[in-house]
C-alpha cells in the first residue's frame, strides 16, 4: 500500500491538525467540526494528482481554453458516524462523487481491552470499475477500516481504492498495509507512534 503522510511536508494542514489536538481548542465543537470538513479539503486536493485526467476543452467568452480534467467515477464511503465532517470536506472537491454509508461499531464481548466490529448499516452504489474513497477520520487499530472494506465487496471490485484518515496510529498503518492491496493508497493528515490501552 502506498502511505501518503501529509504531516511531512510543513503546509496550513498542521493549523487544523493543532487545533483539534488542542485540549482546549478541540472543546469547540464547531471549529473541531469545521477544521475535521477543511483537513478532507486538503486531504480530497492531493488525492486527486493521483487520478485519471483526460485533456477537456471549455469554451470561454474570450475563445477554447484546453485543461485536464479528472474522470475517474468516485464512490466516497464514509463509516458513520464521525466521518461526517470528512466526508462533507472530501464532496466539497468531489462533488460528482457518488454516496455510501455504513456504520461499524466496536462491540466489546467480554472486556474493555478485546473487541470486534460490528457492521449494521451499509447502503452503496455499484463500486465495479470506480474509484473507491473509503473515509474514517481516525484510523487506531484498523479493523474498522479493513471489516467496512470486507463488507463493501459484494458492490464490486473498485478500479482503485484510496483511504483518507485525519490521524492514525502506526500500529493502525501497519495493519491495514497488510490488508489492502500494494496499489491502494491511504491518505492520512498525521501519524501517531502509538496507542493507548484502549485501543
Amino acid at each position: 500500500m502506498q502511505i501518503h503522510n501529509l504531516s511531512k511536508n510543513p503546509s496550513v494542514l498542521n493549523t487544523f491538525i493543532s487545533e483539534i489536538r488542542d485540549k482546549d481548542i478541540q472543546k469547540d465543537s464547531m471549529r473541531f467540526r469545521r477544521n475535521i470538513e477543511r483537513i478532507g479539503e486538503i486531504l480530497g486536493y492531493e488525492l486527486s494528482k493521483s487520478l485519471y485526467f483526460e485533456a477537456h476543452t471549455t469554451k470561454t467568452p474570450l475563445g477554447n481554453h484546453d485543461t485536464a480534467l479528472y474522470k475517474n467515477d468516485i464512490v466516497l464511503c464514509s463509516i458513520l458516524r464521525a466521518g461526517v465532517p470528512l466526508h462533507n470536506g472530501l464532496l466539497n472537491y468531489f462533488d460528482a462523487a457518488e454516496n455510501a454509508f455504513i456504520s461499524a461499531y466496536r462491540h466489546h464481548k467480554h472486556n474493555p481491552e478485546s473487541f470486534e466490529i460490528i457492521v449494521e448499516y451499509l447502503a452503496c452504489p455499484s463500486l465495479e470499475g470506480k474509484s473507491l474513497i473509503l473515509a474514517d477520520p481516525m484510523l487506531a487499530t484498523g479493523q474498522s477500516m479493513v471489516a467496512t472494506y470486507e463488507a463493501l465487496k459484494p458492490f464490486g471490485t473498485p478500479k482503485d481504492v484510496h483511504l483518507v484518515s485525519v490521524i492514525g496510529a502506526q500500529e493502525g498503518v501497519d495493519f491495514i498495509s497488510n490488508h489492502f492491496e500494494k496499489n491502494a493508497h491511504l491518505w492520512i493528515a498525521d501519524i501517531d507512534d502509538t496507542l493507548n490501552e484502549k485501543g
